[in-house]
């Protein structure tokens, strides 16, 4: 996403991103440091915003995707207010974890990867939540709901939806 907007808009835009830049040197080893901030306070990393990180840092445009693109804590595209993550582990996917990421996916209407177009969900799976004994489990921000079911699926998301 680009801001395609007046001078004032841009200036306004760009507010957080100069206030986040100016607790940093301007040294290549501040990249990650940045990108963590900026990404918290825009909830992703808008190409604009690399670029003017780029500059700021005297590096490429190309090294900073390259440090983007690495590391999966990083996001180019807007995410949803709610992160759903469910477990494809083998514990969860023995106990029907697929079912429940079939459920959420007819309710929600996205696929795996995908955010809703209101931005109220993003939805991923992950190789294992570390809750085993609980599968199948799914997490919906730091919150954790074990023993899911295809059924119980509605009931949790009618939490978050508002």
């Amino acid at each position: 996403m680009v801001c395609n907007c007046t001078y004032e808009e841009s200036t306004k835009y760009l507010e957080p991103l100069q206030e986040i830049l100016k607790n940093y040197q301007t040294i290549e080893k501040n990249l990650v440091p940045i990108l963590q901030d900026v990404q918290d306070e825009y909830g992703y990393l808008p190409r604009d915003i690399l670029s003017e990180i780029a500059t700021y840092l005297d590096l490429s445009l190309s090294q900073v995707f390259g440090v983007v693109t690495f590391y999966s804590q990083f996001h180019l595209k807007p995410r949803g207010e709610n992160i759903i993550r469910v477990c494809t582990g083998t514990a969860c996917h023995v106990r029907g974890g697929s079912e429940v990421l079939e459920q959420i996916q007819e309710e929600l209407n996205i696929k795996n990867g995908q955010t809703t177009d209101d931005l109220s969900f993003t939805l991923e799976t992950v190789a294992c939540i570390g809750a085993c004994g609980l599968a199948p489990v799914i997490m919906i921000n730091d919150e954790t709901y074990g023993r899911m079911t295809a059924e119980k699926v509605l009931d949790v998301l009618g939490e978050y939806i508002e």
